[in-house]
């Protein structure tokens, strides 16, 4: 008999994980499947894909096939399995054509997908994941929001004819969402082949740039700015934060760059984050007389030099 490489068919390692081999299954079924292909050699290829796949798609199988690959032997006549090993599988569904691979391998096999007449026919196939990058405002993540998002996708008539449409969706963001999390819309990616099932579409949340914010998976860091002597003599502020105003103590003798951190009030998600509000000491600028003078003032009146500890 002659020995099919199925690994090569699908262009993977014999080492390759699950996942490749499935990868690669699909890249070249799309590619080969009599139905949007347009190679003459489409039907053959298509089915030597999927009777490749029907084996290393398989645990089972294809521990078998690795198996029979191992302990087979290249004659003159061909590939010829060792004597003992369809005694340790069970094929109680194989055919009675000993002498042809696949029959002797698994007569079963093709059975999944194919099952109707002719080349191809009743094959089936869902369709291709779409992943896409949609970009909120912070504020969305606190509060939850709808979005409409426009996409041009795939869409398959009933000629089998591929082309390409605009559509749009209302997407509803819930409130907790972190950036990088994924947003899952079954049945919205690209359509099935053969009548199979539509993929699905992930949506992976990215936060707009804000200059008042920094994001740490659900932690969020703010700038506070206070004022000179609401940093030395303490105060009590209003800020405003992504879920509303909050009135928050600045210790008294603060300086810029101190962190006061507000439990839970980041992200909402499964576990909330901390909101940490960086305090910013701002000077008032001396465009007036009466600023000047009491700049003046100070500079008397509080000998103060900020680089007396850097040394000479």
């Amino acid at each position: 008999m002659e020995y099919k490489d199925y690994y090569k068919t699908l262009g993977v390692e014999k080492d390759a994980s699950p996942e490749d081999i499935k990868k690669a299954y699909r890249k070249l079924v799309r590619r080969f499947h009599p139905d949007v292909s347009k190679h003459e050699d489409a039907t053959e290829k298509t089915k030597e894909i999927n009777e490749a796949y029907d084996v290393l798609g398989d645990a089972e199988k294809r521990a078998a096939y690795d198996d029979l690959g191992r302990r087979g032997q290249r004659t003159s006549e061909g590939f010829r399995p060792p004597p003992d090993w369809a005694s340790q599988y069970d094929f109680s569904d194989a055919g009675a054509g000993a002498d042809d691979f696949l029959s002797d391998l698994f007569a079963h096999m093709g059975r999944r997908g194919r099952a109707g007449s002719g080349p191809g026919a009743g094959f089936q196939m869902r369709g291709e994941d779409i992943h896409v990058a949609i970009t909120i405002d912070l504020r969305d993540a606190y509060l939850g929001a709808t979005r409409n998002i426009s996409l041009r996708t795939p869409v398959q008539d009933a000629q089998g004819l591929v082309t390409m449409q605009d559509k749009t969706l209302s997407v509803n963001i819930p409130k907790g969402v972190t950036s990088g999390q994924q947003l899952r819309l079954a049945g919205q990616g690209q359509p099935g082949i053969g009548g199979g099932p539509a993929g699905d579409l992930y949506l992976a949340i990215q936060f707009r740039e804000d200059p008042r914010y920094r994001i740490e998976g659900a932690n969020v860091y703010e700038t506070a700015p206070v004022a000179p002597w609401e940093a030395a003599l303490g105060a009590r502020i209003a800020v405003p934060t992504p879920s509303g105003t909050v009135e928050v103590s600045v210790p008294a003798g603060s300086q810029t760059g101190r962190k006061l951190r507000l439990k839970g009030r980041g992200i909402p998600a499964a576990s909330p984050g901390d909101l940490y509000l960086i305090l910013e000491v701002v000077l008032p600028s001396a465009t007036t007389a009466r600023a000047k003078e009491l700049y003046e003032q100070m500079a008397r009146e509080m000998p103060f030099n900020p680089r007396e500890h850097m040394g000479a």
